[in-house]
């Protein structure tokens, strides 16, 4: 008998054009989160993202291209990160929505099966990624600037007709820069700073060592989609989630 992934897949390749087109329908994080269940995954940004520990280099390499081989059969492809000594990190988004759609879901769901064969286990607490931010107050102005220097393409904004105000790496290795807009210059503030994003009950637990290390919470004004800290020296870094962003 063949795997349910495997029926999943034969089910997606059968479907029909409408049913494709709904499946790549963008989805609002809050209700991505509530729709589906995906206990060893959580959403960063605009990805579902977590860990498998393979525990040996070789057992990650050859999980990686079996999750390669599910990725072709679905024609959506994850970021796929291996390190040593053999954790695997797979972030899944739907590029063409610019955010998570159902065809994310369907394809974490077909990992975590073929996964389970193999006795591995998502572990999504330490998926955190790291953004640059920069305050301009005439983004147009500076924005080609960075992307000149860093060799970064523009990002495409949430809804058609808004502003640029993003770069990402076109090699999905570096972090994203984007551009925060000022109405007046700041002096006697720090114009760069940190956005660490993690899951979203990892939140509080990162703010509490932050603090223990020395740093300080300057405003929880807006959270729960960011807490504003800083180093004693007051180097600002903001720690995001998705949470209230729609």
């Amino acid at each position: 008998m063949l795997p349910e992934f495997e029926f999943f897949f034969f089910d997606w390749l059968t479907a029909d054009t409408d049913t494709l087109r709904a499946m790549a329908t963008r989805i609002p994080r809050s209700e991505f989160n509530r729709r589906f269940d995906l206990p060893n995954w959580r959403v960063i940004n605009h990805t579902i993202s977590t860990d498998f520990a393979c525990g040996d280099f070789s057992v990650g390499a050859e999980f990686v291209r079996q999750i390669a081989s599910l990725a072709d059969d679905a024609g959506h492809h994850p970021d796929l990160d291996l390190r040593h000594p053999g954790t695997v990190r797979v972030s899944i988004t739907t590029q063409d929505a610019n955010g998570l759609t159902e065809r994310d879901a369907s394809l974490a769901s077909a990992i975590d099966e073929f996964a389970w064969t193999r006795n591995l286990v998502g572990n999504p607490a330490k998926v955190a990624t790291v953004e640059i931010a920069i305050d301009a107050i005439d983004i147009p102005l500076v924005l080609p600037f960075w992307k000149a220097v860093l060799g970064y393409i523009e990002e495409a904004p949430a809804n058609v007709g808004d502003p640029v105000d993003s770069l990402v790496d076109p090699g999905h290795r570096g972090p994203p820069v984007w551009f925060q807009q000022m109405d007046a210059p700041r002096p006697q503030r720090s114009r760069t700073h940190v956005d660490v994003r993690v899951p979203h009950d990892e939140a509080k637990a990162l703010i509490a060592r932050v603090i223990d290390a020395g740093g300080h919470l300057l405003t929880d004004a807006y959270a729960r989609a960011f807490w504003v800290l800083a180093d004693p020296e007051g180097n600002e870094a903001c720690v995001c989630t998705w949470q209230d962003r729609d």
